[in-house]
């Protein structure tokens, strides 16, 4: 399936959208799915989540340290069909880069392999976050407890903060459907499966490495996790191909769509926020960063 001639972005599940995808159409399939963090699941609910982003505590802890072992399995019930999906989908050889949360990657890691992909890196997106950790005394001062016993207490945590150093990376799963005979032959066959390190958009003067220092974009276009598109044009460039098809099964607010369209790749993407869906494809039709 290719794109509507008015969309770029198709506002349905992308579990639906997908099956509409013909088999072994897609070269590059670029996403960002939800972390299952902090109601980032597949019940994901944009206002809710920005309601509890501004609060930036749940339940006594920062946004993303919401400990629930039940988090990780849930993600890999939720990605390994989707990534089923996109084995269907992607050309033999052709790249899939998953970004996600670096505590649960190993989940969704595990999801794409068992769905039937080789998983053949890591990357690590790198940008200058916010800390996030924080003090325990005001829950100290809050409790019943005499003041001097209060103070004690205080004292004796040394001004120690939660576990949570400053986030500085996100981490890109680099996976490849099976190739079709060698590297050459898959690709004389399939245009897929090599990469192209001639002109890289980040660092242009070094050979392209695991970890890619780009900044975080200042507006997020209605999205919590907005990607820079220089990052996305940059992974595009690298692993497809001039004229084949980019597919973000999570496409949120059109980065990827952005991406694409710039470095001259056809482009698929599902996005089941009907909001959210119009501000992509509107940012997608004028190209904006």
């Amino acid at each position: 399936m290719k794109r509507s001639d008015d969309s770029w972005i198709q506002c349905i599940d992308c579990r639906k959208g997908m099956s509409k995808v013909a088999s072994q159409s897609v070269s590059l399939i670029l996403t960002d799915p939800p972390y299952f963090l902090d109601g980032m699941d597949d019940n994901w609910d944009t206002q809710r989540i920005r309601s509890k982003l501004r609060k930036g505590v749940i339940g006594g802890l920062p946004v993303g340290m919401k400990f629930d072992r039940a988090q990780g399995h849930n993600l890999y019930r939720f990605l390994k069909p989707v990534a089923e999906q996109w084995l269907r989908i992607i050309k033999p050889g052709g790249f899939v880069l998953c970004f996600s949360h670096p505590r649960l990657s190993h989940r969704a890691t595990s999801a794409i392999e068992d769905a039937g992909f080789e998983i053949r890196d890591m990357l690590a997106w790198r940008y200058e976050g916010q800390a996030k950790a924080f003090k325990q005394d005001h829950f100290v001062r809050k409790r019943n407890l005499p003041v001097e016993v209060k103070d004690r207490i205080i004292k004796s945590l040394g001004g120690r903060k939660t576990p949570q150093l400053k986030p500085q990376m996100e981490i890109i799963i680099l996976a490849q459907s099976p190739r079709e005979g060698t590297f050459v032959d898959n690709w004389l066959q399939y245009q897929t499966g090599l990469i192209d390190v001639s002109d890289p958009v980040v660092d242009k003067d070094r050979f392209p490495g695991t970890v890619i220092p780009v900044p975080k974009p200042r507006e997020k276009f209605g999205h919590i996790a907005a990607k820079p598109v220089p990052l996305l044009r940059h992974l595009i460039r690298i692993f497809s191909v001039e004229g084949s098809v980019v597919c973000d099964p999570f496409a949120g607010s059109g980065s990827t769509g952005i991406a694409a369209r710039k470095e001259g790749r056809d482009f698929i993407g599902f996005e089941i926020d009907s909001e959210i869906a119009s501000i992509a494809d509107a940012r997608i039709k004028v190209g904006t960063h």
